[in-house]
């Protein structure tokens, strides 16, 4: 059996959308465009939604706008795809690392004050694998110190914790779409905010740097490319509609793992945290402290030779080499999420996954695992 990592769930409504869109005369800055900002806003309950060409593009321009550069701070987990801190650096900012709540992998806000400095303007929580756990404490903390929140919301479309929608957290905040995501534009991303200024800047800047009401070839400042065609925005607003059915089927996906699972003592299993409606990106399971990072390859190649792709989700962000050599950084300085990256495993997990493939998955992983 072959049971793949990731597949998206494109129904005949999206293929339609995306039709009609390459038979009008509008592929780029047409209704498409402008109609999925404004569902995806209303979806939120956001003022503004700009929408951008990846949820990369998304968190660089959040900087530009909150006026992020060089000399700066921007605080943020060692334990994410390598786009949030990438974004960091793109804007001239320094990333500053604080590490990990072992329990829910997100940043710890009990470390994050030790970490603020004169020249700190914004911290940069992630929501993990679509876990929101200990986000407002974040927000509690930057309020206090009047820093700006960038939520990178890009794994959490869909989630809901203590009552409020992820994606309304942060001062500004983003969603990604590439195709393993809860919603998919096959890529593409969108930018969320309550300020109009905030949101200005950010269409200015996506667009080549034209103003507001200006011309085609008028351009009032430095300005990027950074535009989500219509072709891509049709396919997210069909996606949007599906999105309580798509979060039902990932759930349903995540529930059988749990289940089958359950009696596994050699992994952690994840599950949603208390007071929270999650909308699972991913399923990431743990070996337990025992094991270390040649377990855990051997596991995955394992898995992989009996037809289960698996993925390393995530190797820490600090030892990344160009990140470690550029800011000095060593093993040992964010030991949590050294920890837990050199046993955590993304298991296949995708809307139309069969049962009989997740049992074989949970089959296969405990025969590799009594292999070890």
């Amino acid at each position: 059996m072959q049971v793949f990592l990731s597949r998206p769930d494109i129904t005949d409504a999206e293929i339609q959308a995306v039709t009609d869109v390459l038979r009008s005369p509008n592929l780029a800055l047409g209704p498409k465009m402008r109609e999925f900002e404004e569902k995806m806003a209303a979806y939120a309950g956001r003022k503004h939604a700009i929408a951008v060409n990846s949820g990369t593009s998304g968190l660089f321009l959040c900087f530009k706008a909150l006026n992020i550069g060089p000399g700066d701070e921007v605080i943020t987990t060692p334990f994410t795809f390598i786009a949030s801190v990438n974004s960091i650096i793109m804007a001239g900012a320094k990333p500053v690392f604080v590490d990990i709540d072992p329990e829910n992998l997100n940043i710890d806000p009990e470390k994050i004050e030790a970490a603020i400095t004169p020249r700190t303007k914004a911290i940069e929580p992630v929501i993990i694998f679509g876990n929101p756990a200990r986000i407002d404490e974040v927000c509690d903390i930057a309020k206090k110190h009047k820093l700006a929140v960038v939520e990178d919301s890009c794994e959490g479309v869909g989630s809901v914790y203590k009552g409020k929608k992820v994606g309304t957290f942060g001062t500004m905040s983003n969603y990604a779409f590439y195709p393993n995501k809860q919603l998919t534009t096959g890529e593409g991303g969108i930018i969320l905010t309550d300020d109009d200024d905030l949101a200005d800047m950010c269409c200015s800047l996506r667009n080549q740097g034209r103003g507001k009401g200006g011309g085609w070839l008028a351009h009032e400042r430095l300005g990027y490319n950074y535009r989500l065609p219509d072709i891509n925005c049709a396919l997210g607003i069909v996606q949007l509609s599906r999105l309580e059915e798509i979060k039902a089927k990932r759930a349903r996906v995540a529930s059988w793992y749990q289940e089958l699972l359950a009696d596994e003592k050699r992994i952690t299993v994840p599950y949603a945290p208390a007071d929270s409606d999650m909308s699972w990106f991913v399923f990431v399971i743990r070996l337990e402290k025992h094991y270390n990072q040649t377990h855990k390859e051997s596991l995955m190649q394992k898995l992989i030779d009996n037809g289960v792709q698996v993925s390393n989700y995530f190797p820490p962000v600090h030892l990344q080499p160009f990140i470690a050599k550029d800011y000095g950084l060593k093993v040992g300085d964010f030991p949590i999420t050294e920890s837990v990256c050199q046993r955590t495993i993304a298991l296949p997990f995708y809307n139309n996954l069969p049962r009989e493939q997740v049992e074989y998955v949970c089959q296969t992983l405990k025969k590799c695992l009594d292999q070890l």
